[in-house]
Parts: structure tokens; C-alpha cells; sequence
């Protein structure tokens, strides 16, 4: 028999991450359909018609689309486990706002890291990237309350938002021979990073970095490969 919940996506996909976390949070059991993307799959077409992206999590074949979406829906979807989600409406707001700016802004600088044609390309990523690290390093501070997480004492909405790029965070790092979290400019992050990393919702999902370097090789290789065909 399936099961009533899946989640349709791709092992190296910080988004894909996502609803799994929450999943596990709210100790709900389901059901991971590997997609390859290449070709999409009948069910994902059909699933997400409008993006035809991952991931898609299938509650009783009933499909929500987008990662956070996703992650919200999880949340009130099942209420007897942990909230994700602050109680406080201004928390909440305060936590989608740093949400949002995580994906529109921070996480498309690091992606630039890699796509970079030029060595002033790139170092002009790293530098924003860093800046934002700083903002997000603040934001910390403030939700966290001087707890482990951005939940405070649990994981939350923000930890998932933002922990979810963590595996290619440090696949930037080892590519560039840098630290991008660091004692000296995030000593904050770098102790919330290994927290969350290490926690029993989050360690099953997070991709090694030797492995997920790997598959970066292969990305960036298409990336230059239509820089070259333009």
C-alpha cells in the first residue's frame, strides 16, 4: 500500500530537503519518489503543471508545490507535532521575511560563485555572499534569543529555510579553498551550522560534500558549457 504523504525529488536539492525536514519533525512517515529530472516524470508534470519543478509533496494525491509552501503546509497540515512555525505574528513575519531574502537574494550570490566566467566575477560573489552570511549572522542573533537555533530551542521555519543550502555552502568552500563560515566573521552560524547539521530531523537528508562536489562538477560543467554556445 502507499503511503498517504510523498515527496517528489532529488537527493542533491536544498529545496527537496526542505519538506523532508519538516516531515520528520512532525514525526509523519513518507514516502520519497526520486525524480531525475531528465526526463521529468509523468507524476511531476502532472503534479506541478505550472513550474514543473521539485519538489512536490503528494498528500493523500492532493499536490503542494514550492519548498516553503510546502514547509508551511506540513505545519498545519499536522499540529501535534512541534510547531515550525513561530506562534508570534510578528515572529512569523520576521521569519518569512529572512526567508525570502535567503532565496532571492543570498542564495542566487553563491550560485554566481559558480557561474562566474571570470576570476573578478567570482570574487565579486564571494564578497556578497560574505555580506550576506553578516545580515543573516545578525538576523541570528536577534531570533535565536541567545538559543541553539533561529527557532530558538528546536528547529524552525527560518533553521529549515536557511540550513537546507548548508551542503552547498560547504561546497563553495571546498571549491574555493575558502571559509565562508567562520569563527572571525560567524562564529554564531558556524556554531548553529554544526548543531543542525547533526540533528536526528536534518542528518539523514543532508548530502556528503565529497559526494555532493561531485555532482557540482557535473552542473558547473553545463554551466560553462552554455556560457561557451553563447
Amino acid at each position: 500500500m502507499s503511503k498517504e504523504v510523498k515527496v517528489l525529488g532529488a537527493w542533491p536539492s536544498p529545496f527537496v530537503m526542505r519538506p523532508r525536514i519538516a516531515l520528520h519533525l512532525k514525526s509523519v512517515d513518507h514516502e520519497f519518489v526520486e525524480e531525475t529530472m531528465h526526463p521529468k516524470s509523468e507524476l511531476l508534470l502532472k503534479s506541478n503543471p505550472v513550474h514543473k519543478k521539485i519538489p512536490v509533496l503528494l498528500h493523500n494525491d492532493k499536490p503542494v508545490c514550492e519548498s516553503l509552501i510546502i514547509v508551511e503546509y506540513i505545519d498545519e497540515a499536522f499540529p501535534s507535532g512541534p510547531s515550525i512555525l513561530p506562534s508570534d505574528a510578528y515572529d512569523r513575519a520576521v521569519h518569512r521575511f529572512w526567508a525570502a531574502y535567503i532565496d532571492d537574494k543570498w542564495f542566487p550570490s553563491l550560485q554566481g560563485t559558480a557561474k562566474a566566467q571570470t576570476e573578478e566575477a567570482k570574487a565579486a560573489a564571494l564578497e556578497e555572499t560574505s555580506q550576506g552570511l553578516s545580515l543573516i549572522e545578525d538576523a541570528f542573533v536577534k531570533c535565536s534569543q541567545g538559543k541553539a537555533f533561529f527557532g530558538g530551542d528546536s528547529i524552525g521555519y527560518l533553521d529549515i529555510a536557511f540550513g537546507s543550502y548548508l551542503g552547498w555552502l560547504r561546497v563553495t568552500e571546498k571549491t574555493n579553498n575558502i571559509e565562508l563560515l567562520s569563527k572571525e566573521k560567524t562564529p554564531n552560524l558556524l556554531a548553529w551550522a554544526d548543531k543542525f547539521c547533526a540533528h536526528d530531523s536534518v542528518k539523514d537528508y543532508m548530502p556528503e560534500t565529497a559526494k555532493l562536489a561531485e555532482f557540482a562538477k557535473m552542473i558547473f560543467a553545463r554551466f560553462k558549457a552554455a556560457a561557451a554556445s553563447t
